[in-house]
Parts: structure tokens; sequence; C-alpha cells
């Protein structure tokens, strides 16, 4: 049975990675592709709709499927844990399914699960994210949910420390974690989770050098996971097995 894919976003950078993905995907099309000027309707008929979009049209194109029974590969940045909480009840009646990626790369995943893993050994944690200039939201999607991670990791230690928060240098404040936003021409995508105790820093560093080659193996992991999905996951680490389980 082949799984007919609506592909929200495709023109996008992401979207064209994902849109070739599913063209040389067993068992998956591309059934509808639609852009700016789409209408919802479009989505009828699917089986799976992956959202590429940006992070003010992903909360219409999330109701949108759930109001039609359509399981969702979620693959826009923005989705915090208390924006997924507002729309998961309607996920959870619907009886349907919705995983969010912050990230696809592998490597980011394995990152941000370390940097949870190591998080409750260093009071000091702090988050550098980088990205092109064309990026529209920041912290970025991967920086928020690595920060979440974090903070559920040091649920028995309690919050990082991050003095003079107060100050709007010491960046924004994401699960008690600061983060650090850059855009700037020249970068892809790059993360550093910096853990500081007494005497010792370990840092852990994560570079997108290539979006297609980083990015493909972790959509062709997600999209049969979302087909088949019910209720909502958060993470790619969810889809596959590193060994280590970050704690959330």
């Amino acid at each position: 049975m082949t799984t007919r894919v609506a592909l929200v976003g495709a023109s996008g950078k992401l979207g064209t990675i994902i849109g070739d993905v599913i063209a040389q995907l067993d068992g998956f099309e591309l059934g509808a592709v639609l852009g700016s000027n789409s209408t919802m309707d479009e989505l009828d008929g699917a089986d799976l709709v992956v959202d590429a979009t940006t992070p003010a049209s992903s909360v219409e194109i999330v109701r949108a499927a759930v109001d039609r029974g359509i399981n969702l590969l979620v693959a826009t940045s923005g989705w915090s844990a208390d924006r997924i909480a507002q729309v998961r009840p309607a996920i959870d009646a619907a009886g349907t399914g919705a995983l969010f990626v912050p990230n696809f790369s592998l490597g980011s995943v394995l990152g941000t699960a370390l940097a949870a893993l190591a998080a409750p050994f260093f009071g000091s944690v702090e988050i550098i994210e980088a990205h092109q200039h064309t990026k529209i939201d920041s912290p970025s999607g991967t920086a928020v949910r690595t920060a979440e991670l974090i903070a559920a990791a040091r649920s028995e230690q309690g919050p990082v420390d991050a003095p003079h928060v107060d100050q709007r240098a010491r960046g924004q404040q994401v699960a008690g974690v600061p983060v650090h936003s850059l855009r700037r021409p020249g970068v892809l995508a790059k993360q550093e989770v910096i853990l500081s105790g007494p005497g010792e820093s370990l840092t852990i560093v994560h570079d997108t050098v290539q979006s297609a080659a980083a990015y493909a193996p972790g959509i062709r992991l997600a999209l049969p996971y979302a087909r088949d999905l019910r209720g909502v996951v958060v993470g790619l680490e969810n889809v596959i097995d590193l060994g280590i389980r970050p704690r959330a």
C-alpha cells in the first residue's frame, strides 16, 4: 500500500529535501504539494501531512490535518513544549498521531541527547546556536528542545545556575537555560552546549555543513514512524535507538 503525502512548504529549503526523500522512498508518494496560495482543502485524501512551513503558519496546518483525521510530521521550527501542549488534546481526541521533529540531523539528535545526559553533573549550562541570517525564528527549535531536555534531566538537581538573567545580554531563558542566538551569513546550522562545573568545562558542538546530506537519513526514518503513530511524540530521538535516552 502506498502512503500518499501532502507536503506543505515544499518550495522551502527543508521542504525541497523532504520532497526528494519522499520521491525516492519505497511505499511513499507525493500526493499534494502546497504553497502559500494553497487552501487546506488540498490536504483531503492524504494519508500523511508533512508541515515544513513557518511558525506563523504551522498551527493552522496542524489543526487542519487533525480536523481531517490525518497523521502529521511537523518539521517546522518553533514548537516549544507549551505550544505542543495546546494542540495535544485535539490530536489525542482525534485518535491521530503527530511527530514533531526540531532537527532531522542524526548528529544533532545525538548532541542533544549527550547534553541531557551530562546536564545533571554540571551546575552551569548555556546554549549558543547559530543559523543563517534568513532563519525567521529564534531561538531555534533545536535549542528549545535541547533546553527542555536539559531541564527535565535536572529535575532532581533543580535549575541550572544562571546568574544575572535580568540582563538582556545574558540570553533568552528557555526552561531556565540561557540560550544565545546568532543569525549571520556563511553558516548553515551550529549548536554549542557549554556545561561548566568547578574547575572544568564540557562543550558539545554540532555543526551542519551540508543540509541535504545531514537531514535526509532522519527524514527517511521519520516518515514511516509518523504515518503509523498514535498520539504526540517530540524529537527524532524517540524514532531511533541511540542507546542513551534523554529523560523527558
